[in-house]
């Protein structure tokens, strides 16, 4: 489909949390400025997880989920040269390949075309579930296959350019979905309540960019200064 997948990016549930209750100093240094400022980030950013990991045992480290699509992975992949030949010269051929994908994501007209032609044939779905199984051979029916033909072109073209996306040697593409997933983390070697907020920024800022953020202002103000006496 042309529609720009997000749940295979989900590898798991990041559930909202307070970290332990460690009281070694650099630990309560690094989760100082989250737990001051908790209540307003949630506010602020209301469908955004955080997740600070501060605890003795383990790396600290800020984390969310960001709801990262083909677009970006592609991307991604090609920003970074993840597309390689084994010798680690890059691969032209998926790289064009991506190139060429990311411009069907980014045409309207096309997607909207595809669409609507997946109904071009009265009474059927060519996405129905169990289709290919039921009826291997519907593309070859001279009405179905009449009404649906550029449905077919367009999803034959897809299928196509997508498998020379992923074909990739030693797990190119699932290793470079693995790496996009790691930009929801900043590790927090050494840092204090600066590096904190600084790291919760460009985590915002990522997900202003990959998320559906819908800003919850307060009802109330939270904080009131007395105005002049006689009024």
């Amino acid at each position: 489909s042309l529609s720009e997948t997000t749940n295979i990016y989900r590898h798991h549930e990041i559930n909202e949390t307070k970290s332990n209750q460690s009281t070694h100093p650099k630990i309560l240094q690094k989760r100082g400025w989250y737990e001051k400022n908790y209540e307003e980030l949630k506010h602020l950013n209301p469908t955004m997880p955080l997740l600070l990991r501060c605890s003795d045992n383990a790396s600290p480290a800020i984390t969310t989920e960001l709801s990262f699509t083909t677009s970006h992975l592609l991307t991604y992949m090609l920003q970074n040269n993840k597309f390689q030949n084994p010798d680690g010269s890059p691969n032209q051929l998926r790289r064009e390949a991506a190139a060429k994908f990311l411009g069907y994501l980014s045409d309207p007209d096309l997607k909207r075309e595809y669409r609507l032609s997946r109904w071009n044939s009265p009474g059927f779905d060519p996405q129905r579930p169990f289709l290919d199984e039921e009826d291997s051979d519907w593309k070859t029916h001279t009405q179905i296959g009449g009404d649906l033909k550029r449905y077919v072109e367009i999803q034959e073209e897809l299928e196509s350019t997508w498998e020379v996306i992923k074909s990739g040697p030693d797990g190119e593409f699932t290793k470079a979905e693995n790496g996009l997933l790691m930009c929801q983390r900043v590790d927090l070697w050494c840092a204090g309540e600066n590096e904190v907020e600084a790291a919760l920024k460009h985590l915002l800022n990522l997900g202003r960019e990959c998320n559906d953020l819908e800003t919850d202002f307060p009802e109330f103000v939270t904080e009131f200064y007395p105005g002049v006496a006689d009024l």
